[in-house]
């Protein structure tokens, strides 16, 4: 039986399900081989030779399908149809060749279909190609690239800013695009305008609202009234003039549907519409692509098959009638840089099947609803719109207001879906309109606006703008039926992910199937952190910026990442040699690193206070210079960087001022963050106890520093105390410890409680071991106060179970029997952080929302198929020192010296 090889066992148990039992369909559990984990992996003197291994997990994988092969040996390979499943496939085919024992004449076929349907794999089965070289070739130069700019470029930040975690190809240019905007929203200065509106009544005693658009025969603009007082006389002339409609002009109008969804329009819509990230988007979708329900989810294209389409149209036909169906299909234009490496449309498999009509629940059937109802109002009829224009006068045309409105005349495609939007703010024209005849009477509605004056007035005081600052809103209602509005211009908002991805796609940076994980790691990296749904910039990642737009401009520059994205474009397309883009980068990139060999840290540093110095000093209140040390006066502060990692404001004048405060701005309202307090004095020794603030944050200690007491005894703020409710007591029992609980009964040594770098812990170290035992505590709390009864119990437990932080082991949940495909118990298991499914060594977390008393078995394979598809990359490192092992006992069996290599291979190996 011929072996289909595709990424996941989802995957596998659907398009079995469609082969029939003629197949041996199985699942690679995702790539099979990666870079190996150190310097060197790519060689540029070596044609950027890249050094292959294969994990543990997936040595496995590739022997059961080597062992399938054994009775047929024709290979089908059915991984994903982009780039990346390309590059599945040829890791498979290389790592299969590799493998000892397999035929020279092995069939390998490469087939691809758009979606998990029955009709679409049996036809990319019939109709099988080779795997596609350029794309594999696309890959390559990528996974070269970022290879080559992390493992460069991220020494650099680690030898000259201590603390840096990584820099990237990519996820550096978008760090860079969130700081810059939140530097943008720092530097703004808010600019005062006043807007007047009235709330007018039509002979039939219909109200509307007009705005001010002309005074004494000028047009009144944004800026026309920018303080209270010309805002008053404005006022005071609509007030005193009775109004006429001048004209109503009424225009016809269309508004068309968005075309259906590709990758980055997805992330987008699924973060307005339901505030997912991302990567919660993306694996929410692969899960539907791989039930069959949609097709695939990472492209760049907007087209639909010519099938779909006629599909589309029958199903909105029949659900909503035919005057909802165009006399002509839809054609969109297909925005992909690359055809090769562009799709279809993300569509729904079967039209006729809305989100209610399937068995799926929570994100998954949101999501789906959302493809669904875009597919469909793609494919329907424009919205037909009267747009409406009124304009009053006065008498001496003196003044002049206006109104816009419109009426939805045909729903069209907004009878199931309108797209949602970036900027919350409805317009003039989204009003609606009554109806107004011109040349009748506009009076001004006796107290029209006072409900929406009061609310003004109510509000004005707390409306604080997007850069912290916050200037109080007034209004001017005399009688209540024209209003006077202050209005402050606002900065631009801080990025959310839906338009940070669409920002990223405008200039060209990274491709849309990568955003998710860039996302991720400049927030897994604490460069960047997300509130609500908003994306701002950590110190650190302000630090790393600052960095390399000073020292690495060229690389972080928008233009220039977009170019090499446009080549790599022409490389998957076959144009461009990828060896040849690779040396061009390296040659130019290697250069930039070398000149930064002979800076000098106190450089990179005072370059750097330039450049954050309105983030990290801002301008006093006392209008002296903003770096003055507030503690001595006569040291200037400046960033610093600590032997332990890490950055901290220091004084200048050290050791004489030992001044510090943690890296970033000081405290709000001019608190500075390292002023000291004496919470007292310490009974016994009669020394003071200060509360201080550090480069690691607050901490206590008792005495200065003197020629006697060279070492003040300090500790730490746990992080649940804040340093507004400290005192004497709470110093004292910091300064305590290390406590001791008691004495062992069994041994007789000490059990000790403490703070430590993970948290609490009580501490027990018996004659014959070679490390004390640790066992974790809930509270901060309980260091004070734990017993010797829970302390013994804790440490036992933790002896017992040295793997569960002090825990005993944990009972299951659910039972839900033996593992139909690998064997083993599967169970539901209740941990720290929620319920999860354990199988083997493998724990997948239970998604959010889902009861765990309801858990199948189904549920459970697929969640430990997806989590062991991400495991063998985090083994990696821990497993080479086995590779190098096996590599060394084959030579020393009969091998000639010059063939000593040969065996390598087996775990690693070289591609040219």
């Amino acid at each position: 039986m011929p072996v289909v090889v595709v990424e996941s066992p989802a995957k596998a148990k659907t398009i079995n399900g469609y082969l029939g039992k003629d197949y041996t369909v199985l699942a690679s559990y995702g790539h099979v081989r990666d870079l190996v984990g150190k310097d060197g992996s790519v060689d540029p003197e070596e044609g950027f030779a890249m050094t292959w291994e294969v994990p543990a997990d997936s040595k496995k994988r590739i022997k059961d399908i080597a062992d399938a092969l054994a009775d047929d040996p024709n290979l089908i390979l059915a991984t994903d149809p982009d780039r990346e499943g390309e590059a599945i496939s040829w890791h498979l085919q290389e790592a299969l060749k590799n493998r000892r024992g397999i035929k020279k004449d092995l069939a390998v076929s490469r087939v691809a279909f758009n979606a998990i349907t029955k009709k679409a794999v049996q036809d990319a089965i019939a109709h099988p190609r080779e795997i596609d070289t350029p794309l594999v070739h696309a890959y390559l130069a990528r996974r070269a690239l970022d290879y080559l700019v992390g493992f460069t470029l991220s020494p650099v930040l680690w030898r000259k800013l201590p603390g840096s975690k990584s820099a990237g190809r990519v996820q550096s240019v978008c760090l860079r695009l969130i700081v810059e905007r939140e530097m943008e929203i720092e530097a703004f200065d808010p600019q005062e305008y006043w807007t007047v509106r009235a709330l007018l009544e039509t002979p039939r005693g219909q109200t509307y609202e007009a705005r001010l658009v002309g005074l004494a025969g000028d047009k009144v603009e944004r800026f026309t009234f920018k303080d209270r007082a010309s805002a008053e006389l404005a006022v005071q002339a609509v007030e005193s003039r009775d109004l006429t409609v001048a004209s109503v002009e009424a225009k016809p109008g269309t508004r068309n549907p968005a075309p259906p969804f590709m990758t980055s329009t997805l992330q987008q819509e699924a973060s307005r519409k339901f505030g997912m990230g991302a990567k919660a988007t993306m694996a929410t979708a692969q899960r539907l692509y791989e039930a069959g329900l949609i097709t695939y989810m990472r492209t760049d294209g907007i087209d639909m098959a010519p099938e779909a389409v006629h599909a589309a149209r029958d199903a909105i036909a029949e659900r909503y009638g035919d005057k909802y169906v165009p006399g002509s299909p839809r054609m969109y234009k297909n925005k992909a840089k690359n055809a090769q490496e562009a799709h279809e449309c993300i569509r729904p498999t079967d039209m006729t099947k809305a989100a209610d009509d399937l068995r799926i629940d929570g994100e998954q059937k949101k999501l789906y609803d959302l493809i669904w109802k875009r597919t469909l109002a793609s494919q329907m009829e424009a919205a037909r719109l009267e747009r409406t224009t009124v304009t009053i006068e006065s008498k001496d045309r003196q003044v002049e207001l206006r109104a816009n409105g419109q009426v939805i005349v045909f729903d069209g495609f907004m009878k199931v879906y309108t797209e949602g939007r970036d900027d919350e703010e409805a317009t003039g024209e989204d009003r609606r309109l009554p109806v107004i005849d011109q040349g009748e009477s506009a009076k001004k509605h006796a107290n029209g606006l006072r409900p929406d004056f009061d609310k003004l007035a109510a509000d004005g005081g707390d409306a604080v703008m997007d850069n912290g600052k916050a200037p109080a809103n007034a209004v001017l209602a005399p009688s209540g039926a024209v209003l006077g509005q202050q209005s402050f211009t606002q900065p631009p908002p801080r990025y959310t992910e839906a338009t940070l991805v669409k920002k990223m796609e405008e200039l060209g940076i990274g491709r849309p199937s990568t955003y998710a994980s860039i996302l991720g790691t400049i927030q897994d990296r604490g460069y960047v952190r997300k509130e609500g749904n908003r994306l701002f910039p950590e110190d650190q990642g302000r630090l790393v910026t600052a960095f390399l737009v000073n020292y690495f401009r060229r690389y972080v520059q928008y233009d220039f990442t977009a170019g090499l994205e446009d080549e790599l474009d022409h490389v998957s397309a076959g144009e461009l040699d990828y060896k040849d883009v690779l040396d061009r980068f390296w040659r130019d990139f290697k250069a930039a690193v070398d000149e930064t060999a002979e800076l000098r840290i106190t450089d990179v540093l005072e370059k750097i206070n330039e450049v954050l110095e309105p983030h990290l000093f801002p301008e006093r209140a006392d209008g002296k210079d903003r770096r003055l040390c507030p503690k001595c006066e006569a040291g200037r502060l400046s960033m610093r960087t600590a032997r332990s990692g890490g950055a901290f404001i220091g004084c200048s004048n050290y050791p004489e001022c030992r001044y510090t405060r943690p890296f970033g701005p000081p405290g709000m309202e001019g608190e500075q963050q390292g002023e000291e307090r004496m919470l007292g004095v310490e009974p016994e020794s009669g020394l003071e106890v200060w509360l201080k603030s550090g480069r690691f944050g607050p901490y206590v200690q008792l005495g200065e520093a003197s020629e006697e007491n060279k070492k003040p005894k300090r500790s730490s703020l746990p992080k649940s105390w804040t340093p507004e409710s400290m005192d004497l007591e709470k110093g004292l029992q910091l300064l305590s410890l290390p406590r001791q609980v008691g004495i062992h009964p069994e041994d007789g040594q000490p059990i000790q409680a403490n703070l430590g770098r993970f948290g609490p812990y009580v501490m027990h170290k018996r004659p014959e071991d070679a490390k004390p035992v640790y066992a974790n505590l809930p509270s901060e709390d309980e260091v004070f106060t734990i017993g010797m009864n829970h302390a013994v119990q804790l440490l036992a437990d933790k002896r017992a179970n040295p793997r569960g932080r002090g825990r005993a082991a944990a009972k299951p949940l659910k039972e839900l029997g033996d593992h139909p495909e690998s064997g083993g118990p599967v169970a539901v298991m209740e941990g720290r952080y929620g319920p999860y499914v354990k199988w083997d060594k493998v724990n997948a977390t239970i998604p959010k929302g889902t009861d765990p008393d309801s858990v199948t078995m189904e549920q459970a394979m697929q969640w430990i198929a997806e989590k062991a598809a991400k495991a063998p990359k985090r083994k990696t490192a821990a497993k080479k020192p086995a590779a190098k092992t096996t590599a060394a006992k084959k030579p020393a069996a009969k091998k000639a010296p010059a063939k000593k290599a040969a065996p390598k291979k087996a775990a690693a190996s070289k591609t040219s």
